[in-house]
């Protein structure tokens, strides 16, 4: 079900700002690739072409290719909505929808996508999405309770039920546990190292112990300055990019000298 994803030479604009400049990298299947660097330099931007939602914002653009499985996804022919129905999306922030019930919540993404599902079919999806995300037995006995009533950990994962719940073949995940708890951030971490089995997962973080803990492939992006457009400097194997980088940049921002 996972998918491997080529990006080659992407320009990615808000209107006539180049805010990301010639990016190129292979996203291999069933791994984690995470990607890091100082605040401003690209990653969430970047993170939101692989799923056509930058182009939401008025007047963003990308420039390149996006390829899924030898299928360009900024295409003519493409749907920006089917590809967002492959490549699914966890926020920096937990957003369940507050007037749902936690059940609700994780059928919003298959029912928005106007997919006809009995009520049994519902109940199962529910509970295989819920066990996805080590969230059932939690939850298992209160269903029917809004999902805002969680705490922050679990409405996170929450969010991570609902994505899987449409079946993407593509996780990507925005700094997926900068607002939680270390507990909290435990359970997610140990919960993407579960889903790769399954699932493409591209992590954008700020925390490089997490990046060492999670990821296969680790890219660096930084940017030269203000005004300049973010980079991305260089990719690799997690290990060789924590203990050896190519680049003194990467080198620099790991050891903590800037950034």
């Amino acid at each position: 079900m996972a998918k491997r994803i080529d990006v080659s030479d992407l320009n990615i604009y808000y209107g006539s700002f180049l805010a990301v400049a010639d990016v190129s990298m292979t996203i291999e299947p069933r791994t984690v690739t995470a990607l890091i660097g100082p605040s401003g330099c690209g990653k969430s931007t970047f993170l939101r072409t692989l799923n056509r939602m930058h182009e939401v914002i008025p007047g963003a653009r990308a420039e390149g290719k996006v390829v899924m499985d030898g299928v360009d996804m900024y295409g003519s022919d493409v749907d920006p909505v089917a590809v967002r129905r492959h490549v699914g999306m966890v926020f920096q922030r937990p957003n369940p929808f507050p007037t749902m019930s936690i059940a609700e919540n994780v059928l919003a993404g298959v029912r928005l996508n106007n997919k006809r599902i009995s009520k049994g079919d519902a109940q199962d999806l529910v509970e295989q999405s819920l066990q996805g995300a080590n969230l059932w037995n939690e939850v298992k006995d209160r269903l029917d309770r809004p999902g805002s009533g969680l705490s922050g950990g679990q409405q996170q994962r929450l969010c991570i039920a609902r994505a899987i719940a449409v079946k993407p073949q593509v996780l990507l995940m925005d700094e997926p546990c900068s607002a939680l708890d270390p507990i909290s951030t435990l359970a997610i971490e140990d919960l993407i190292a579960e889903l790769k089995d399954d699932y493409t997962i591209v992590i954008v973080t700020h925390n490089m112990q997490q990046a060492a803990r999670v990821s296969d492939r680790t890219g660096f992006f930084n940017i030269a300055g203000t005004g300049k457009p973010g980079r991305l400097i260089e990719i690799d194997d997690t290990s060789t990019i924590f203990s050896s980088p190519h680049e003194q940049a990467t080198e620099d921002y790991i050891s903590g000298r800037f950034g």
